[in-house]
């Protein structure tokens, strides 16, 4: 397929139709997701299929999905990191991050279909969520990235797993602030926002750097840790380490890599830091690893010029969609990932009134 430019207005329905179709086709009976047919499930992933689900209007469909993590859910509102067909198959340990993100996925639903049933009946999920993730915020406001029941991992934060987290912050806290309900949700957002803005020290402390991985590069931006200048100076200071021009966004930077599912976020990225034109560009190239079915691969190894691993998973599909509806401001939730917008009593009322 050659590039596909996209820009405000013109979504292609029948496109990403199929590609919807593909991840309802992997969906379980019981709503669970996983990468691929005979694949593992995580709970961060899950979301991100469940919100492609939300993108291509299979809202009933979504929502088994976050009915899957609300049954699956731990007494202590956490998940683990991984399940084979609804049972729980790694049990080293459960991540912050991985939790935090069902509050991004429910908001997402909401801003796109305006349900409040929908909200009211997993409000008490993400609080649980939420719950179990701020337990593990330290006095510096960075998040440990996960714990196990032995305490035997390392006590450690990771840079593009708190950025996750700073984001589904502020959709936790726009869901508490909808259904009236006091939460401490910004002022921990506000300490882990400084903290992966000016403590770099509280993170990798106790494993090689992470900074190797493009994610830990872009998401800050992303999720609006940094905005404006600082974005945009963030993205071009290592814009020749991770762009493969005309193939994508290198996993890693010392690999010849290039990943789907990274270069549709470094799309959105660019997106948020308000270069548009560069998005529509980078996103032209992800056309070319769709499969016929509407699926796309993980990614390509331009060396040895071979598509690897040999995989089409769910949540790379749900990231090209979630891309796709950020350039072309498809849904009402195109733009929860390319801006900041925490409600307060007056945005609350228009966004209401919006909705009515």
């Amino acid at each position: 397929m050659t590039g596909l430019y996209l820009s405000p207005g013109l979504y292609p329905q029948e496109l990403f139709g199929q590609t919807t179709d593909y991840i309802y086709s992997l969906q379980r009976a019981s709503g669970e997701i996983p990468w691929f047919e005979g694949g593992h499930t995580d709970p961060w992933d899950h979301v991100e299929a469940a919100m492609a689900l939300t993108i291509g209007g299979k809202y009933p469909e979504a929502q088994r999905a976050y009915n899957w993590l609300a049954q699956t859910q731990e007494p202590d509102g956490s998940w683990w990191a991984r399940y084979e067909n609804g049972v729980k198959s790694d049990v080293s340990r459960r991540e912050t991050n991985f939790c935090a993100y069902i509050a991004t996925g429910v908001w997402h639903h909401y801003l796109c279909t305006r349900d409040r049933d929908f909200l009211e009946t997993f409000w008490p999920c993400v609080e649980r969520a939420l719950e179990f993730v701020l337990s593990q915020q330290s006095p510096y406001g960075d998040i440990n990235w996960a714990i196990d029941d032995d305490e035997e991992i390392p006590t450690d934060a990771l840079v593009t797993g708190c950025s996750s987290i700073y984001k589904s912050l502020e959709c936790a806290h726009n869901i508490a602030l909808t259904l009236g309900h006091d939460k401490p949700y910004l002022a921990a957002r506000a300490r882990l926002g400084e903290s992966l803005r000016s403590l770099p020290e509280r993170y990798d402390r106790t494993w090689e750097s992470k900074a190797r991985y493009s994610m830990d590069w872009f998401y800050p931006v992303l999720t609006g840790v940094f905005q404006g200048r600082a974005a945009q100076e963030r993205l071009l200071s290592r814009w020749s380490e991770f762009v493969e021009p005309g193939l994508g966004c290198r996993c890693v930077s010392d690999e010849p890599w290039a990943t789907i599912a990274e270069t549709c976020e470094l799309v959105m990225a660019l997106l948020a830091a308000g270069d548009t034109a560069k998005a529509r560009e980078v996103y032209s190239w992800v056309a070319q690893w769709r499969h016929a079915d509407g699926s796309y691969w993980t990614g390509y190894q331009f060396v040895e010029q071979v598509l690897w691993p040999d995989e089409r998973p769910t949540w790379t599909a749900a990231a090209v969609m979630l891309a796709a509806d950020a350039l072309t401001q498809h849904t009402p939730a195109s733009q929860l990932f390319t801006s900041v917008k925490l409600l307060d009593a007056d945005s609350l009322a228009s966004l209401n009134r919006a909705s009515a």
